[in-house]
């Protein structure tokens, strides 16, 4: 599919403006809200979307942007499916990273997968936020000439506070209609060097990359050749169908991990950067939240069930329990189900040192939160012991878990929604609300939802091992099938 172009610019007709979003990071510094498995992408921080799908609907018009190349983990594959379902994005294709790599090799791949001469790559992370979206695509097609005469152009943002935990670029003088050279990259400045830049006209460094992919191919055999091969050679050894697929991961684990702005953006002679201001924020920690929220008369910002006395230019959010605060000044206090933080609103750039600390003594807390995604729906544990475990369950409509066997545990489901289907050992049977079954240890057994609501359910397991591991799927339907139990071994079984 090709598109016309941007109304009045001739140039552009008959061109590719290929999304490449790039949904691979983790987040930290948002946690306990971001973890591993759960990054702050597809978590709802502000609007009524994810991340994510509010950067999918920017680029959503096939007037002006060919279907989006995605480059993910594979750990959120289903996170990344959930979404462009529900987006109805049918002509997406996702490349599954086997383990993070940053944002050189990602792009690298994109470029290396590209079949049109004429595409133009626009570059986008998955974790930010454009408020303004006709300024941003003003950006586009002021750029738009550059990157197709060969340069590289990075979306600078006009800043508006002395901002420590970004990059700035500082344009050379030598303007050419909207795009400038690059004179120099600062990293992540202090305080008082972050005013002196602003004052010599530095911008932010937004992570938005607008080329033509044969340019990039070209920088990237220049300045990291080994990167280039590994990625091709992750490609052709990848797996997958249906234009979702998982990257070879001998191949790319083989390799190092390349940021763009230090692999090609500093080295390259073809770097140009484009003066921006959208509304672009990165909400890459509390601070930034707090910045673009609304707020009471005391200057604090209050989402979920809060309580505040006494406090001033605060940030306080809840994702379940009552959160009541008294007597603080400029703090950040966030509460899920299992985590509380609570630190100085000024200390947001360092939660990712205290994830690092946090992994070491309860690695769970970083990985995911109670409540799981998968592809057929959710499960959280809402009660653990020694020999038991409890679970609340939901089964989408029409979907089905896998036909799986355990070593360690039986399970106990009582539906107290919707309708399941239940197949045992060979045996099959429907159980309705405030019905049960019992679902033996080494049973062959599967779970499904045959009707057009929400399934429902409470599990109970008990057995002498509990882990997520203790399963053997025989049919998935989601690709997960495995012959031999990963803990088998714990008792030779």
């Amino acid at each position: 599919m090709r598109f016309q172009g941007y109304p009045g610019n001739s140039e552009l007709s008959m061109t590719f403006i290929r999304p490449v979003i790039l949904s691979g990071g983790s987040g930290t510094r948002l946690w306990p809200l971001s973890r591993r498995k759960d990054p702050k992408q597809f978590a709802q921080l502000v609007g009524e979307e994810c991340l994510f799908a509010g950067v999918l609907k920017t680029v959503a018009d096939r007037t002006k942007f060919a279907a989006p190349i995605i480059i993910g983990n594979i750990e959120h594959k289903f996170l990344i499916e959930a979404v462009l379902e529900r987006l109805n994005i049918r002509d997406a294709r996702i490349y599954l990273e086997p383990m993070g790599r940053n944002t050189a090799p990602a792009a690298i791949l994109a470029a290396v997968t590209e079949e049109d001469a004429q595409a133009l790559h626009l570059v986008m992370p998955s974790d930010h936020v454009i408020a303004d979206k006709n300024a941003f695509y003003r950006a586009v097609e002021m750029s738009a000439p550059a990157a197709q005469g060969g340069r590289f152009v990075l979306f600078g943002i006009k800043p508006s506070r002395p901002e420590t935990g970004f990059g700035y670029i500082l344009p050379a003088s030598d303007a050419t209609a909207s795009v400038h050279s690059i004179a120099s990259f600062h990293e992540k400045p202090v305080e008082g060097a972050a005013i002196e830049l602003i004052a010599k006209g530095a911008l932010w460094n937004s992570g938005i990359f607008f080329y033509q992919p044969r340019t990039l191919i070209n920088e990237a055999a220049a300045f990291i050749p080994n990167c280039l091969h590994l990625c091709r050679l992750a490609l052709k050894t990848a797996t997958g169908k249906d234009s979702n697929f998982v990257l070879g991961e001998e191949s790319y684990s083989a390799m190092e991990s390349h940021a763009f702005d230090r692999a090609i953006m500093e080295k390259t002679t073809y770097g140009s950067v484009v003066p921006c201001d959208m509304g672009w924020s990165d909400l890459g920690a509390w601070q930034a939240l707090w910045q673009i929220a609304d707020k009471d008369e005391s200057q604090n910002a209050k989402i979920g069930h809060v309580v505040a006395k006494d406090v001033e230019g605060s940030y306080l959010r809840s994702y379940g329990p009552t959160l009541a605060v008294m007597g603080v000044k400029d703090v950040t206090v966030v509460a899920t189900k299992d985590s509380v933080l609570v630190m100085p609103l000024s200390r947001a750039q360092d939660v990712k040192d205290l994830v690092d600390d946090l992994g070491d003594v309860h690695e769970a807390l970083t990985h995911e939160h109670p409540r799981v995604v998968r592809p057929w729906g959710t499960y959280e544990s809402i009660a653990r012991g020694e020999g038991f475990q409890v679970k609340h369950i939901t089964v989408l409509p029409g979907r089905s878990l896998s036909l799986q066997m355990h070593h360690h545990r039986a399970e106990h489901w009582v539906v107290v929604a919707g309708m399941a289907k239940v197949e045992c050992d060979g045996e099959e049977k429907l159980v309705f609300p405030n019905q049960s079954v019992y679902v033996p240890s080494r049973s062959k057994h599967r779970l499904s939802n045959p009707g057009q609501v929400n399934l429902q359910l409470i599990e109970v397991q008990s057995g002498d091992y509990l882990g997520e591991d203790d399963i053997v799927r025989f049919e998935d339907q989601y690709g997960r099938v495995t012959t031999v139990a990963p803990d088998a071994a714990k008792t030779g079984t």
